[in-house]
């Protein structure tokens, strides 16, 4: 074979073996796994659905009351008058959740309150023999509850009704001279509904409504209300307030 023949099967042979290389390359490439993209990073205050809602947690509240009081002497009545104010203070309560969305508990606060209303001049006078000028006023500087809370549980959102018992302060006093007078702790009962959402399975935060009724109480015998000693006062509460809470899981 002549060197000009050679250089020709050389260079087939060269051809042949690169075309070769390159279906053996694109076979073994074709069987090759390529790796899943690495997840997401997660999180820290990830949670998985459902939201854990059982356990204990405490937390603040704060909200207004836009109360309600009568003064009543006899046949004579202020008629109802307005009695309103602030509200601020703490909550403990627990949770049992059954595993699907129903839960149950327990719930107590204890509240500073700024409840204050008078009666109209006219009104009050009209009870008895008070001087022109003087309001009948009433007087709440704490409130407390006890409450069961029933209600089921959206994965984050918790919709409860509650009911109760309800505890406060109440005074009264008469406008001239001024001053109040506290009468003894006033029991009543209290109920209302809300919705509570979970940021986390540790942190939540409600809105809520709750009514109040105090019930009613009679002037002290000690001159307080004037000549109005037979005079019985009550007070209820239409109560709006917000809380955020940070629960203990089981």
């Amino acid at each position: 074979m002549s060197i000009d023949g050679r250089q020709k099967a050389t260079r087939a042979f060269i051809i042949a073996a690169v075309f070769s290389l390159l279906g053996t390359v694109h076979a073994v490439a074709a069987d090759i796994e390529v790796p899943a993209a690495p997840p997401p990073s997660v999180p820290a205050n990830y949670f998985p659905a459902p939201v854990d809602w059982g356990g204990l947690y405490f937390g603040v509240n704060g909200g207004y009351a836009f109360g309600t009081s009568v003064w009543t002497n006899g046949a004579a009545s202020t008629g109802n008058f307005s009695a309103n104010g602030g509200l601020a203070g703490g909550t403990l309560g627990i949770n049992f959740a059954n595993g699907g969305g129903f839960l149950f508990g327990f719930e107590f606060d204890a509240d500073w309150s700024g409840v204050l209303g008078s009666s109209s001049i006219a009104a009050c006078t009209g009870l008895g023999a008070l001087p022109a000028g003087t309001a009948c006023r009433t007087k709440s500087d704490w409130l407390s509850t006890g409450r069961v809370r029933i209600g089921y549980a959206f994965n984050r959102i918790f919709v409860f009704g509650t009911a109760g018992a309800a505890g406060g302060d109440f005074e009264i006093g008469l406008n001239p001279p001024g001053g109040f007078r506290g009468l003894p702790l006033q029991l009543g009962w209290t109920a209302g509904g809300g919705i509570e959402y979970a940021f986390t399975n540790y942190l939540t935060a409600k809105v809520e409504y709750l009514f109040v009724n105090l019930g009613t109480n009679a002037c002290p015998l000690d001159g307080t209300c004037g000549p109005l000693q037979a005079a019985s006062v009550s007070l209820t509460e239409n109560i709006v307030r917000a809380g955020l809470n940070y629960k203990f899981s089981w």
